[in-house]
């Protein structure tokens, strides 16, 4: 018997509104649907070095599908690791779009930016691992549903320009990534401005910004916990 897929991020938020006037703000905000969800590779110096990758000199991205967003609500759910292997966290400071953007200039980013919250970028390790080394697109590692988890979006001019914005997760009350936007290669606003100038970028798009060092692999019962702030949430690993 086949699973219903899970509900959309869009109505799991517009169902699920806290009473934080931050979380009310931004959720009246973002009305358009997801249309595509871009990552950025590599963004932290430190994480680059401890998967023995070479540090960028430009953003590196990818992309991730609507299809592949779930509500942290609904849970984090590991694809069977006996078929696929080993699922990592990613965890990052992530961006809404409130307007479209075209060879955006930093004062529109600015103004286009309509909710910040947290995601979690997961990973299929070892088959993207194996689908390197063939010289294969891994998008089977990164694109499969369930494979970006993102909390609720919070307004974002409780963040000022992102220029020093502190985030961590954890894991089983451990802490296990401590983020700083200040170690990014690319700083928020560079980001958008520079992928408005590689593709258009629409309302409703979802900008993963990168994830730092200490990822790792998650296994059945493990407990979450992200914190962006004062704000916090939890889930269970499934």
């Amino acid at each position: 018997m086949s699973q219903s897929p899970p509900m959309s991020l869009v109505n799991v938020v517009a169902a699920n509104v806290s009473d934080d006037d931050s979380a009310v703000n931004a959720n009246q905000r973002l009305r358009a649907p997801i249309g595509k969800v871009v990552c950025v590779g590599r963004n932290y110096v430190a994480h680059a070095h401890e998967l023995g990758n070479e540090v960028p000199t430009a953003p590196m991205l990818f992309m991730k599908p609507a299809s592949s967003v779930v509500s942290i609500g609904q849970g984090v759910i590991r694809p069977n690791p006996e078929m696929v292997g080993e699922t990592h966290y990613e965890t990052e400071l992530c961006v809404q779009l409130s307007a479209d953007l075209s060879a955006a200039t930093i004062e529109e980013v600015q103004q286009a930016i309509g909710g910040v919250t947290l995601g979690l970028d997961l990973t299929l390790r070892d088959l993207q691992s194996e689908l390197k080394e063939k010289g294969h697109p891994w998008e089977r590692a990164k694109c499969f549903d369930g494979a970006c988890v993102l909390a609720d979006w919070l307004d974002p001019q409780a963040f000022g320009d992102f220029s020093d914005v502190a985030y961590q997760l954890y894991i089983n009350d451990a802490l296990k990534q401590d983020g700083d936007t200040a170690l990014m290669l690319f700083p928020v606003y560079e980001l958008l401005v520079n992928i408005s100038h590689a593709f258009s970028l629409q309302a409703g798009d979802v900008i993963m910004t990168g994830t730092p060092s200490g990822v790792g692999v998650l296994h059945a019962g493990d407990q979450l916990k992200l914190k962006l702030g004062e704000h916090e949430w939890q889930a269970q690993v499934q």
